[in-house]
This record gives C-alpha cells, sequence and structure tokens, in this order.
C-alpha cells in the first residue's frame, strides 16, 4: 500500500514557515503548524496510500488554514476518546486538535481533504 517512509514533506513545510515568517507568526505557534500539519500529511500517506500528498497553505488575516488532499474517499474518524498512552499510533488527529483552533474532513470527487485553521496571538 505505501513505501516504507513518508514521502518528503519539507517544501510543504518550509512554504508554511516562510508565509508565518513574513506575517511575525510567534516560534510557538510557527511549530504547532508546523507539528500539525506533518500530522495530517504523513496520515495521508500512511492510511490514503498517497506518496504525494497536496497541501494548500492559506494565511488571511491572522488565521491560517492549512489542507492536504489526497485521493482516498475515506474520512478520518474524530477522536472522542483520549489516545492509549501505549498504543504506537492513534494520536495524530489527537495532536492536531489540540494544537490548532479547528480542523475537520471534507469530501471531493477525487478523494478528500483534511484541514486545520490556526488563529494568531494577539
Amino acid at each position: 500500500m505505501c513505501a516504507l517512509n513518508p514521502p518528503d514533506w519539507s517544501a510543504a513545510r518550509d512554504e508554511l514557515r516562510s508565509a508565518l515568517l513574513a506575517s511575525l507568526w510567534q516560534p510557538d505557534a510557527i511549530a504547532d503548524a508546523e507539528l500539525a500539519l506533518h500530522e495530517l500529511y504523513v496520515n495521508a500517506w500512511r492510511h490514503a496510500g498517497c506518496q504525494a500528498p497536496r497541501v494548500i497553505v492559506v494565511l488571511r488575516s491572522r488565521t491560517l488554514r492549512v489542507s492536504v488532499c489526497d485521493d482516498s474517499p475515506t474520512l478520518p474518524e474524530p477522536p472522542t476518546t483520549p489516545a492509549d498512552p501505549y498504543s504506537l499510533s492513534g494520536r495524530g488527529l489527537h495532536l492536531v486538535r489540540a494544537l490548532t483552533h479547528r480542523f475537520g474532513a471534507t469530501p471531493t470527487k477525487t478523494g478528500k481533504v483534511t484541514w486545520f485553521e490556526l488563529d494568531a496571538a494577539a
């Protein structure tokens, strides 16, 4: 289904970091955005079998929206219970929920878009 190693996400991370640095976002918020992006990117690779997830970074006013697109129609299950502390996986969406202000998934004609939004500190 997927290769042993996830695809390189450095271009998406660099685009995200550049946009946030240019908009004078705080380092902690940039780190949170990068980690949330990484989780969604790896989920698209691991669970959707996408070898090159598409990433869209939009910064409007003081709200960042990051979308990760893949070809699987299966929407991620939002976490409803705490992650098992002894499990080797299953914490990704818990992390995204904790690090961001909003997240979700939207079906598309060719798969889905999983996204998060993060508001800049005032």
